[in-house]
Protein backbone atom coordinates (compact mmCIF):
# COMPACT_ATOMS: atom_id res chain seq x y z
CA UNK A 1 0.00 0.00 0.00
CA UNK A 2 0.91 3.51 -0.71
CA UNK A 3 0.67 6.33 -3.17
CA UNK A 4 1.07 6.42 -6.42
CA UNK A 5 4.55 5.79 -7.77
CA UNK A 6 5.80 3.82 -4.65
CA UNK A 7 6.77 0.82 -5.98
CA UNK A 8 3.66 -1.45 -4.63
CA UNK A 9 3.31 -3.19 -8.17
CA UNK A 10 6.95 -4.10 -8.35
CA UNK A 11 7.56 -4.97 -5.02
CA UNK A 12 4.08 -7.00 -4.78
CA UNK A 13 4.42 -8.79 -7.88
CA UNK A 14 7.43 -10.29 -7.13
CA UNK A 15 6.56 -11.24 -3.84
CA UNK A 16 3.57 -13.08 -5.29
CA UNK A 17 5.94 -14.57 -8.10
CA UNK A 18 8.29 -15.65 -4.85
CA UNK A 19 5.60 -17.14 -2.90
CA UNK A 20 3.45 -18.81 -5.92
CA UNK A 21 0.24 -16.47 -4.72
CA UNK A 22 -2.04 -15.34 -6.43
CA UNK A 23 -1.35 -11.45 -7.37
CA UNK A 24 -3.91 -8.48 -8.09
CA UNK A 25 -3.09 -4.82 -9.33
CA UNK A 26 -5.74 -3.18 -7.58
CA UNK A 27 -5.91 -0.50 -11.00
CA UNK A 28 -7.65 -3.16 -12.59
CA UNK A 29 -10.68 -2.83 -10.70
CA UNK A 30 -11.43 0.57 -10.77
CA UNK A 31 -14.56 1.67 -13.39
CA UNK A 32 -14.28 3.39 -16.28
CA UNK A 33 -15.69 6.50 -14.78
CA UNK A 34 -13.16 6.43 -12.25
CA UNK A 35 -10.45 6.22 -14.57
CA UNK A 36 -11.77 8.57 -16.97
CA UNK A 37 -11.94 10.99 -13.46
CA UNK A 38 -8.67 10.34 -12.63
CA UNK A 39 -7.12 10.53 -16.42
CA UNK A 40 -8.44 14.39 -16.45
CA UNK A 41 -6.68 15.07 -13.16
CA UNK A 42 -9.65 14.99 -10.71
CA UNK A 43 -8.78 13.09 -7.58
CA UNK A 44 -11.24 10.21 -6.46
CA UNK A 45 -13.11 10.47 -3.61
CA UNK A 46 -14.94 8.04 -1.15
CA UNK A 47 -18.04 7.51 -3.41
CA UNK A 48 -15.33 6.19 -6.11
CA UNK A 49 -13.40 4.25 -4.16
CA UNK A 50 -16.09 2.15 -1.93
CA UNK A 51 -16.85 0.23 -4.54
CA UNK A 52 -13.71 0.04 -6.12
CA UNK A 53 -12.30 -1.50 -2.40
CA UNK A 54 -15.35 -3.86 -2.49
CA UNK A 55 -14.34 -5.51 -5.61
CA UNK A 56 -10.60 -5.76 -4.65
CA UNK A 57 -12.05 -7.35 -0.90
CA UNK A 58 -14.65 -9.87 -3.51
CA UNK A 59 -11.62 -10.79 -5.28
CA UNK A 60 -9.79 -11.48 -2.58
CA UNK A 61 -12.88 -13.59 -0.69
CA UNK A 62 -12.46 -15.81 -4.46
CA UNK A 63 -8.95 -16.52 -3.90
CA UNK A 64 -9.39 -17.61 -0.31
CA UNK A 65 -12.57 -19.45 -1.12
CA UNK A 66 -10.54 -21.38 -3.96
CA UNK A 67 -7.72 -22.26 -1.15
CA UNK A 68 -5.13 -19.86 -2.93
CA UNK A 69 -3.17 -17.04 -0.94
CA UNK A 70 -2.92 -13.65 -2.73
CA UNK A 71 -0.95 -10.42 -3.05
CA UNK A 72 -3.02 -7.27 -3.98
CA UNK A 73 -1.10 -3.96 -4.82
CA UNK A 74 -3.19 -1.19 -3.75
CA UNK A 75 -2.84 1.83 -2.60
CA UNK A 76 -5.12 1.59 1.09
CA UNK A 77 -4.86 5.23 1.62
CA UNK A 78 -7.08 5.41 4.93
CA UNK A 79 -7.26 3.01 7.63
CA UNK A 80 -11.14 2.83 6.61
CA UNK A 81 -10.31 1.58 3.48
CA UNK A 82 -7.69 -0.62 5.10
CA UNK A 83 -10.62 -2.18 6.80
CA UNK A 84 -13.05 -2.46 4.07
CA UNK A 85 -10.42 -4.31 2.37
CA UNK A 86 -9.60 -6.84 5.50
CA UNK A 87 -12.80 -7.46 5.91
CA UNK A 88 -12.97 -8.62 9.82
CA UNK A 89 -10.60 -11.28 8.20
CA UNK A 90 -6.99 -11.51 11.02
CA UNK A 91 -4.49 -12.61 8.22
CA UNK A 92 -3.88 -10.05 6.35
CA UNK A 93 -0.49 -8.00 6.34
CA UNK A 94 -0.49 -4.47 5.09
CA UNK A 95 2.93 -3.35 3.56
CA UNK A 96 3.06 0.66 3.65
CA UNK A 97 5.51 1.53 1.22
CA UNK A 98 6.70 4.71 2.58
CA UNK A 99 8.56 7.67 0.95
CA UNK A 100 9.06 11.59 0.88
CA UNK A 101 7.11 13.57 -1.74
CA UNK A 102 9.97 14.82 -3.61
CA UNK A 103 11.43 11.38 -4.42
CA UNK A 104 7.88 9.91 -5.80
CA UNK A 105 7.08 13.07 -7.36
CA UNK A 106 10.58 12.34 -9.34
CA UNK A 107 9.71 8.53 -10.12
CA UNK A 108 6.11 10.10 -10.89
CA UNK A 109 7.37 12.32 -13.23
CA UNK A 110 9.67 9.40 -15.22
CA UNK A 111 6.65 7.23 -15.65
CA UNK A 112 4.78 6.81 -18.86
CA UNK A 113 1.88 5.11 -19.54
CA UNK A 114 -0.89 5.33 -16.73
CA UNK A 115 -3.29 7.09 -16.95
CA UNK A 116 -3.03 8.75 -13.26
CA UNK A 117 -1.11 11.87 -13.80
CA UNK A 118 1.72 13.27 -11.22
CA UNK A 119 -0.32 16.00 -10.49
CA UNK A 120 -2.56 14.10 -7.97
CA UNK A 121 0.09 13.15 -6.13
CA UNK A 122 -0.23 15.58 -3.67
CA UNK A 123 -4.21 14.47 -2.98
CA UNK A 124 -2.58 11.31 -2.22
CA UNK A 125 -0.26 12.75 0.21
CA UNK A 126 -2.99 14.52 1.62
CA UNK A 127 -5.31 11.50 1.89
CA UNK A 128 -2.62 8.84 3.43
CA UNK A 129 -3.02 7.59 6.83
CA UNK A 130 0.19 5.96 7.63
CA UNK A 131 -0.89 2.67 9.61
CA UNK A 132 -0.45 2.62 13.28
CA UNK A 133 0.35 0.29 15.69
CA UNK A 134 -2.81 -1.50 16.18
CA UNK A 135 -3.08 -2.05 12.65
CA UNK A 136 -1.36 -5.53 11.19
CA UNK A 137 1.11 -3.41 8.81
CA UNK A 138 4.99 -2.68 8.03
CA UNK A 139 6.44 -0.14 7.11
CA UNK A 140 9.00 -0.05 4.25
CA UNK A 141 11.23 2.70 3.14
CA UNK A 142 10.99 3.04 -0.97
CA UNK A 143 14.65 3.67 -0.27
CA UNK A 144 14.96 0.07 0.24
CA UNK A 145 15.27 -1.69 -3.35
CA UNK A 146 12.57 -3.63 -4.08
CA UNK A 147 14.26 -7.63 -3.41
CA UNK A 148 15.36 -5.94 -0.09
CA UNK A 149 11.22 -5.63 0.83
CA UNK A 150 10.37 -8.35 -0.91
CA UNK A 151 13.10 -10.25 1.77
CA UNK A 152 11.57 -8.08 4.69
CA UNK A 153 8.25 -9.04 4.29
CA UNK A 154 9.30 -12.70 3.63
CA UNK A 155 10.83 -12.49 7.27
CA UNK A 156 7.91 -11.42 8.64
CA UNK A 157 5.72 -13.90 7.18
CA UNK A 158 7.86 -16.47 8.23
CA UNK A 159 6.29 -17.67 11.21
CA UNK A 160 2.66 -18.10 8.97
CA UNK A 161 4.02 -19.88 6.41
CA UNK A 162 5.30 -22.21 8.85
CA UNK A 163 1.88 -22.51 10.07
CA UNK A 164 2.82 -20.36 13.49
CA UNK A 165 0.39 -18.01 15.07
CA UNK A 166 2.33 -15.43 15.67
CA UNK A 167 0.47 -11.77 16.86
CA UNK A 168 -2.61 -11.34 14.06
CA UNK A 169 -1.81 -13.36 11.70
CA UNK A 170 -1.41 -17.62 10.77
CA UNK A 171 -3.33 -19.45 12.50
CA UNK A 172 -4.46 -21.36 9.40
CA UNK A 173 -1.16 -23.03 8.80
CA UNK A 174 -1.33 -21.64 5.35
CA UNK A 175 -0.05 -18.61 5.49
CA UNK A 176 -1.42 -14.85 5.26
CA UNK A 177 -2.88 -12.53 2.54
CA UNK A 178 -1.15 -9.38 1.81
CA UNK A 179 -3.89 -8.31 0.81
CA UNK A 180 -2.63 -4.78 -0.02
CA UNK A 181 0.95 -3.70 -0.35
Amino acid sequence: MGVSGCGKSTVASRLAQRLGWAFAEADRFHSPASVAKMSSGVPLDDADRWPWLDSIAAWIDRERREGRQCVVACSALKRAYRERLAGGRRHELFVHLHGDYETIAARLAGRTGHYMPPSLLRSQFDTLEVPHADENALVMSIELSPEEIVEAVLGKLGPRLRGGDEGRGGGEGRGGDLSAS
